[in-house]
């Protein structure tokens, strides 16, 4: 355990003195990931699959703020899903303008949500995303995951019905957009996961600030629980085919990451905690107090003694 803390004093000493070469290096992997990933499960039109592209753009989005990483995402995926299907694409077009108005309302940084809830889709460990925001954003974070599930299966029916989508003239186009509407917004697998996302993220919240040992601990096995306990009942009462398996495996991996984050940003020792009573004019306050864990990274220097010479 010394060890992991010396490594965390460390890790933060390092981003301190290099934030501004750590910034621009976090912000390009990252975007050029979500880049590749649109090409990879996309990839409808063909000029944008050239690698030079997602790398380019990821270079120009590692020196502005995460909004334009999340701006070029959905260009990218309008472009792509253009190229596919004009009727897809305008329904597309109009949620992510629905989403640009409602961002105002908001909290800083919550559009990157909307991307890094279909891109943890896409690794496999969905389900750490209800647990880290439960952690460490408001339930207002809410909104943005939602959206993010919604445009994670949108590129899924995508891709999985690119013929049915590329057959312009095979139905009559308002039935079109019926049946797209229909199947998008009936997905019983997408609603499903928002409702346990959004227990989850309530329940981990709650938890979370409440005035008890160990908080953050509990918030994530609470939250694991009720999640968990709403996709497998919706997986025995919908129309919703679910692994099993790949839940299981997701879900020990999203646990794992969410005690990571723990370790990192609630490092606490409940061991040494101090209850402290004082007032003013006004009020009487109680005051619980826990000390971080914190502990000095050694400094080690190693002098060079030169062997003396004999005359």
């Amino acid at each position: 355990m010394m060890g992991l803390l010396v490594f965390k004093e460390r890790l933060k000493a390092f981003y301190g003195k290099y934030s501004y070469v750590v910034h621009p290096v976090v912000k390009f992997v990252f975007s050029l990931t979500v880049f590749l990933i649109l090409n990879t499960n996309l990839g409808f039109m063909t000029k944008l699959k050239n690698p030079v592209i997602p790398i380019v753009a990821a270079l120009v989005c590692s020196f502005l703020p995460w909004s334009a990483m999340t701006c070029l995402a959905a260009v990218l995926m309008l472009a792509h899903l253009y190229s596919l299907s004009l009727e897809l694409v305008v329904i597309t077009g109009i949620l992510v303008l629905i989403v640009a108005i409602l961002y105002s309302g908001f909290q800083p940084g919550d559009s990157l949500v909307m991307v890094i809830t279909p891109l943890m889709f896409f690794l496999g460990v969905p389900y750490a995303v209800p647990l880290l925001l439960g952690l460490t954003c408001g339930l207002t974070s809410m909104i943005p995951m939602c959206f993010g599930i919604f445009f994670y299966y949108l590129l899924v029916y995508a891709k999985q019905n690119a013929g049915v989508l590329a057959a312009a003239g095979a139905v009559d186009i308002t039935q079109k957009y019926m049946q797209i509407l229909k199947s998008l917004f009936g997905n019983e697998t997408m609603l499903l996961m928002m409702l346990a996302f959004a227990a989850a993220v309530i329940v981990v919240f709650l938890i979370r600030n409440l005035s008890v040992d160990y908080a953050w601990s509990i918030a994530t096995v609470a939250g694991t629980v009720v999640l968990l306990a709403v996709i497998f009942m919706g997986n025995s009462r919908l129309d919703v085919k679910l692994s099993i398996g790949a839940i299981s495996v997701g879900t020990l991996l999203s646990v794992i990451l969410a005690f990571i984050l723990q370790f990192f940003l609630f490092a606490v020792d409940y061991t040494r905690t101090e209850f402290l009573q004082f007032q003013d004019d006004d009020y009487y306050y109680y005051v619980k107090a826990v000390p971080k864990i914190a502990v000095t990274a050694p400094d080690v220097k190693v002098q060079r003694i030169n062997k003396r010479k004999d005359s």
